[in-house]
Parts: structure tokens; C-alpha cells; sequence
């Protein structure tokens, strides 16, 4: 499948960088070309005379090199490259590259590039999920920077957890799948809800949630990487669109529910948004004002649509998989389980949003994963790898139906 590709493979300074002869060999095996640019901290853990003998090519190092200038090689490698794998992907060079700096070769290439570009993360398992890390991530994903990874596993420092880079067969892998497009999730379709509803009380004023859409945005991103045509109906939120999504912003429950109907028919839904369960009876034309001495004034609420519950109706032509969320501060568990089965969803991902868990609007999430065979508690993780743990889950599911 990469027959006749031209892959610039930049090698920087992690010890996963051992690994690098090996996804050469990986991917030469599949009949593409691949060069080699190798930074100064790469070059502490594998040698430019390694690169090139299981490349048979030259490997390239220094920016400021007289030979390689003189035809202009930072733009020569990445305009004669049909795709740039950075393997590993460092959190320095992915701060690097999230905020365009040029200050070597690699830099300097992958900024004067037009290419696709891949990234294979691999660090220490709290750098990976630092904020800031996780921060330059979302910008580079927003800006369709695909990620291979990382694993969860034993790591060289003697610790475990987040951070290990995939070996070489799989990047060589996910790489192939790329380029012919028969991603997992190929020919599926998604819609996937995500963030708070607003609404309204009057023209200043609206009832609301403290949902930050990291959850939501990032199950979305999981699933288009994985090849499924997704669409993401998501509320207010600050958060990047994710790349190769179809996003349609919405504000109130109802405005949601209409976009969803609209989405359909899909294979899979996922009901990741805090919906407001309720809104104003009627809404105030002109904002109400305070008056010196008066009462507070009552609200008078009535409920809002049941999104999930609406979707997972069978005679609305069902999903395959209809996932929901539940958010809850107290008997999490019991409550989500009971939930699944008044929605009359095959899966409930249940989580503790209670103040102490720090989990709106945080990075991480810990959740309880729940279905007709009972529950399953997943670590405490980064939404992005919820994301990822829940589109595997999917693509499992759909191998093993008839």
C-alpha cells in the first residue's frame, strides 16, 4: 500500500529513537523511499551511519550545512517528501512545532512544508500529560497533524504509563492505512455530541453547565482518525475544531436535538454533551431588571428534549451503537447503570463530575464503562486517550458483529 512513497522520517532526541533502524527496515519492506533527518538529540541515541545503511540514503543533520543549503535542502526534504513521520515525537519538538518555531533542520523543514505530516509521541508518562503538552497536541490535531499513539506500558525511565511510543510495525501500519485509506472505521458514520447547552432566560442571561467540550471534541478526533465520517453537534465551547470533522455549532437543547435528526442515519452515536434538563417555560423578550427592594424572580422551568433517549429509539431507525454519558456527583455507578437502561443505550461511560474531581473543564477523566455484561472501571487517563480507548472499543465491536 505505500509503494512508490516518499517518507521523511525525522528522528529526534528520545530513547525510543533505538527503535528507528527497525521502522525504516518496517517501511521499506512496503516499497516506499525513505530519507532520513536526523536532529542533534536524535543523534545521541542511533547513528547517522545506522539511518543511512538500513535507509541507503543520505541522512541529513545540519541546517547550516554548505552542501545541502546550496540547494536549499530544508525545502528540497519536505517539498520532495509525499509525507513527514516524526518518529518520536518529543514534547519539545511537539512545543515546537505547535508554536512554528525554525531553530534547526527538522524545525525549518516541517514549517516549509506543504505535506502531510505524522507525529509518533513518546515521553515520560507526566510529560505526556502535562497540560502544556496537552495543549500544543490540540493545536497541532487542529491543525491535521495526525498522532500515532502513544501506548500505555513500561517505559525506559523504569516507570509506567502514557507516553511509549508504538513500535514499529504498528507506525509502519497506521501509516499504509493512510495512505489507502482502509482505516478500521472506513465507511462508517459518527455523530458524536459534545460541550454545555445555553439556555436562555432572556437576552442576557441563559442556564448552563460547566462542560468544556474536551471530552466530546476529543472522542470526535478519535473517530475520524480511525476513518469514520464523523459529525460533531457541539454547544459553546473553546475548543479547536478537530480536524477531518464536520462541525455543526449549536446553543440550546432543542437546537441540538435538530441538528442531530439531521445527522442521520449514522452506525454510531455518542452522546458525550452535558445537556441542560431544563429551560425557561417562556423565554423573556427584554432582560429582566432588578428593582431596589424587590424579590428575586421566579423562573419557571419546563424539561428539555432527552437527546440521547430520543436517538436510541428503534423506531427512528437506531444506530448500530448508541453511547451515552453520565454525569454524576453521587452513587455514580448505580445511577449510570439504571441510565443505560431507561435510555435503552448499549453503552453508558459514567464519570464523578463533582467539584473534587477536577473533571470539567480539566485534562483528565476517569471513567466507569458500562454495559449489558456488566462494568468495567478504566484508569485515570487524558480525555484524549478516553477518546482513543472508547474508538477502539467501537472498532471492536463492529469486528465482531455478524
Amino acid at each position: 500500500m505505500l509503494a512508490g512513497k516518499r517518507i521523511l522520517l525525522i528522528v529526534t532526541g528520545g530513547i525510543a529513537a533505538y527503535k528507528c533502524p527497525e521502522l525504516v527496515r518496517r517501511l521499506r519492506e512496503q516499497g516506499n523511499q525513505v530519507r532520513c533527518l536526523l536532529t542533534a538529540g536524535g543523534a545521541q541515541f542511533v547513528t547517522a551511519l545506522a539511518l543511512q545503511s538500513v535507509s541507503e540514503e543520505k541522512v541529513y543533520q545540519d541546517l547550516f550545512s554548505l552542501t545541502d543549503e546550496n540547494e536549499m535542502g530544508h525545502i528540497r526534504l519536505s517539498r520532495e517528501a509525499d509525507v513527514i513521520l516524526v518518529a518520536p515525537a518529543t514534547a519539545n519538538i511537539i512545543s515546537k512545532m505547535a508554536n512554528g518555531q525554525a531553530d534547526d533542520l527538522a524545525t525549518t523543514a516541517l514549517l516549509a512544508s506543504d505535506k502531510p505530516v505524522l507525529i509518533a509521541p513518546a515521553m515520560n508518562h507526566r510529560m505526556w500529560d502535562h497540560p502544556a503538552t496537552q495543549a500544543n497536541l490540540a493545536t497541532l490535531r487542529a491543525r491535521g497533524v495526525e498522532i500515532i499513539g502513544p501506548d500505555d506500558g513500561a517505559m525506559a525511565c523504569g516507570e509506567f504509563g502514557m507516553g511509549r511510543m508504538r513500535e514499529p510495525l504498528q507506525i509502519a501500519e497506521t501509516l499504509a492505512r493512510y495512505f489507502a485509506g482502509d482505516l478500521p472505521l472506513t465507511g462508517k458514520r459518527a455523530l458524536v455530541t459534545s460541550g454545555p447547552t445555553f439556555e436562555a432566560i432572556d437576552p442576557v442571561r441563559f442556564i448552563g453547565n460547566r462542560s468544556s467540550g474536551k471530552q466530546g471534541h476529543a472522542i470526535a478526533r478519535a473517530l475520524a482518525t480511525l476513518g469514520c465520517a464523523t459529525t460533531l453537534v457541539s454547544g459553546p465551547t473553546r475548543q479547536p475544531d478537530p480536524g477531518g470533522v464536520g462541525v455543526v455549532a449549536v446553543e440550546s437543547a432543542r437546537e441540538m436535538l435538530a441538528a442531530c435528526e439531521a445527522a442521520l442515519p449514522v452506525d454510531i452515536v455518542v452522546c458525550a454533551a452535558a445537556v441542560s434538563d431544563w429551560r425557561m417555560d417562556q423565554q423573556e423578550n427584554s432582560k429582566i431588571k432588578k428593582t431596589a427592594g424587590g424579590a428575586p424572580p421566579r423562573l419557571a422551568l419546563t424539561e428539555n428534549p432527552d437527546i440521547l433517549a430520543t436517538l436510541a429509539k428503534a423506531r427512528a431507525g437506531r444506530p448500530q451503537l448508541v453511547v451515552g454519558f453520565a454525569a454524576e456527583t453521587d452513587d455514580v455507578i448505580v445511577n449510570a447503570t439504571a441510565k443505560r437502561q431507561r435510555k435503552n443505550c448499549d453503552w453508558i461511560l459514567a464519570n464523578d463530575v463533582s467539584t473534587a474531581s477536577g473533571v470539567f473543564d480539566g485534562p483528565t477523566n476517569q471513567v466507569h464503562f458500562i454495559t449489558q455484561l456488566g462494568t468495567e472501571t478504566w484508569p485515570e487517563m487524558s480525555k484524549d486517550a478516553v477518546g482513543e480507548t472508547l474508538a477502539h472499543r467501537i472498532v471492536k465491536h463492529f469486528q465482531v458483529q455478524p
